[in-house]
């Protein structure tokens, strides 16, 4: 009899990160970050409604985006960058020198019209006749 082993259905998210051996740099920088062109890479990767989920960082660029947030929300707000949102992509340090790149692809999220889903308009005056009131 095999022994008793306690398996949960637990699901892992895996991120893959990109080999930079043989997925090249999408930008470069050299002493400052550059918003406008990481804006321009990721809208050069959206197709169809679908948009990168994640921005792949070497250490130099990671720096260079500290540097930045930190001008903008103050040197205590940007201690990490573990966990942060930049133009929507989740930022991931990569443990190189120096590489950009954007990768993933988010869900497709139909936005729906908030007016769709609001019931009838109905006569106020005609309602309460129906309403049962205590």
């Amino acid at each position: 009899m095999a022994p008793y082993t306690n398996k949960m259905n637990i699901t892992e998210h895996h991120t893959t990160y990109p080999d930079i051996s043989t997925v090249p740099s999408e930008l470069s920088f050299e002493d400052t970050w550059d918003g406008l062109a990481v804006s321009e890479l990721i809208r050069s990767k959206c197709d169809h409604g679908e948009t990168p989920a994640f921005l792949f960082l070497g250490r130099k660029e990671a720096a260079l985006l500290k540097e930045h947030l930190a001008e903008t929300f103050g040197e205590e707000a940007v201690v990490t960058l573990h966990g942060t949102y930049y133009m929507g992509l989740d930022v991931v340090t990569i443990d190189c020198e120096s590489f950009i790149s954007t990768g993933g692809r988010k869900a497709i999220r139909t936005l729906q019209d908030p007016m769709a889903r609001r019931p009838a308009w109905r006569d106020r005056e005609t309602e309460a006749l129906w309403q049962f009131r205590i």
